[in-house]
């Protein structure tokens, strides 16, 4: 008698397994530009601390709290204000395109690869929050205000991290790692918006979306003329930055209104891409580092200055929560969705890397010197103290993931061969291995 035969059984679903060939390509292309930004920051921050800390210190507090700007328009800000207002909302536009074509083209438009960053990213925000308030109230140290100032990740610092550290982590991590960023670049604008923003002028709000829709209508009629784009951009910007509303917000809503598809339907670049293009060596190159320089310059006043900033509840609370809020958060979302889905980790990959990911996502720097600035006003005792802290906790995350993902480095270069031969099999990586037939 002839057994039947069994129908093979699906396989189960796999975490950090690598994209499409275009999704890869992309992301290498965009990691390569944020290692060039990151390095730029790290080169900044470095400039802006040793000037702070020198003999001519003050003369970089001038230059940092210089005014220039027209009064009338209320733009009558010092050169430290312009580069958070300003200079952000470039970085903040190239989030909103990265983050309209993620969902619109990239791998969070199916639900099932965008649950896993995700809830990475939320996990990965609540817990360095939750850790900071639990410092503070311990303390009794009045800092609640700074709660969310450990929960961000820049990019831009943890890929220059992995350059310098020369470590061939796989696509797949290395694509979480950019879409994990980006979803947390979109949770912290929007704590942004909603919770540091002291009075709203509705009029102003109401007339910024005005250009707003100018600008959309342009965009989705595929219009790229830089001097029809622009103006409406900067007046979008100033009724944002008149109305109360943090000024960066509004390049978060000018990228999420631009097209990510051709309307011909080819597969090929569109407007969003496009725009990304020409605008993102602008954010990696200038906005971002020149923002660090005006930004991580704080004076510590030797090293008994550096240990009461260090010991002060505020900066303990945001250490604290880099460290071990971002590790716990990120690992412990991911832990959790593979238990209640059933995924498993893609082959070779075990859970120090997740480990080792989760402690470079700890590097907070652009996003959280800002919260900063806003949750205890730029040029405070406090604030100082929360710049040591983010360049405290940055530093000693980039420490403890470079230690992690280094010891792993020689299956993360076995992983790397093996996707290049895949290429060079057939001219694209063999991304379909582990889909059932006819997907």
């Amino acid at each position: 008698m002839t057994t039947p035969s069994t129908p093979p059984a699906p396989q189960s679903r796999r975490l950090f397994a690598r994209g499409s060939w275009l999704e890869t390509s992309r992301t290498a292309e965009v990691l390569r530009a944020e290692t060039t930004g990151g390095i730029l920051l790290i080169v900044a921050a470095i400039i802006a601390l040793v000037w702070a800390n020198s003999p001519w210190g003050e003369s970089y507090a001038d230059l940092r709290d210089l005014h220039i700007g027209p009064e009338s328009l209320h733009l009558d800000l010092s050169l430290g204000h312009w580069a958070s207002d300003g200079l952000l909302a470039i970085f903040f536009f190239v989030v909103g395109l990265e983050l309209k074509r993620e969902f619109v083209a990239g791998d969070l438009r199916d639900p099932r690869r965008a649950a896993l960053p995700i809830a990475a990213a939320v996990g990965g925000m609540a817990a360095p929050a939750l850790i900071y308030v639990a410092v503070q109230l311990a303390t009794d140290s009045g800092g609640l205000a700074g709660w969310a100032i450990p929960s961000a990740t820049d990019i831009a610092f943890a890929v220059a991290v992995l350059a310098v550290i020369s470590t061939h982590l796989p696509s797949g991590l290395r694509t979480f790692l950019l879409t994990l960023a980006v979803v947390d670049d979109l949770l912290g604008i929007t704590v942004i918006a909603i919770f540091y923003t002291d009075s709203v002028d509705l009029v102003s709000l109401a007339l910024m979306l005005v250009p707003l829709g100018l600008f959309a209508l342009l965009v989705q009629r595929r219009v790229s003329t830089p001097f029809l784009l622009v103006p409406l951009a900067l007046l979008t910007w100033w009724l944002m930055h008149h109305s109360g509303v943090h000024a960066t917000v509004a390049g978060v809503l000018l990228g999420f209104t631009v097209p990510v598809l051709r309307r011909d339907g080819q597969d090929a670049p569109g407007l969003a891409e496009h725009l990304e293009h020409l605008v993102r060596p602008i954010s990696a190159g200038i906005a971002v580092p020149v923002f660090a320089f005006f930004a991580a310059g704080v004076s510590v006043g030797g090293i008994d200055g550096l240990l009461d900033s260090v010991t002060d509840p505020v900066a303990l609370g945001i250490i604290a929560g880099l460290i071990v809020g971002k590790a716990v958060g990120i690992t412990g979302s991911t832990w959790l969705l593979s238990r209640f889905t059933r995924a498993e980790l893609d082959d070779e990959l075990s859970w120090v890397d997740v480990v080792g990911m989760a402690m470079l996502a700890g590097i907070g720097f652009t996003v959280s010197l800002l919260i900063g600035d806003l949750a205890f006003g730029a040029g405070s005792e406090r604030d100082d103290h929360v710049k040591v802290g983010v360049l405290v906790g940055s530093l000693l995350a980039a420490l403890l993931a470079s230690a992690v993902l280094r010891s792993r480095n020689r299956v993360y270069r076995r992983l790397a061969e093996a996707e290049q031969v895949d290429a060079d099999d057939d001219g694209v990586p063999d991304v379909f291995e582990d889909r059932p037939p006819g997907s």
